[in-house]
């Protein structure tokens, strides 16, 4: 899988989100964090996100610039804090908090989601 780009333009009074999600090939779990992350920028960020879907064993540079230990990994780079969250992004409620898109319990640096 290569690195793709869904590129959206923001808006100048709403904050952009820049996000990185790495995965490790077509595996079934990478495929379903990449679907879950898309369909939640669709309906949550229209217009106002760039998504970068990395694919470890395609690009390691990148994987271990970003510090990468389990994969699939969504990094939010923008807005600023970095947040990191792990798993197959099953859990959608903790993937809209870990975004600061809903309010939610104090954050982690590090939040899992989706893993059993």
């Amino acid at each position: 899988m290569a690195k793709k780009q869904d590129k959206q333009s923001g808006t100048s009074h709403e904050q952009r989100y820049v996000l990185r999600l790495y995965v490790a090939g077509v595996t079934p779990r990478s495929v379903k964090a990449i679907e879950t992350i898309k369909r939640i920028c669709q309906e949550n960020l229209l217009g106002r996100y760039e998504l970068e879907v990395i694919d470890i064993h395609q690009q390691p540079a990148l994987a271990r610039g970003d510090q990468i230990i389990a994969v699939p990994t969504l990094l939010r780079k923008l807005p600023a804090p970095l947040r990191t969250l792990i798993g197959d992004m099953s859990d959608e409620q903790r993937v809209l908090i870990g975004l600061d898109l809903r309010p939610g319990p104090a954050h982690r640096e590090i939040d899992v989601v989706g893993i059993p």
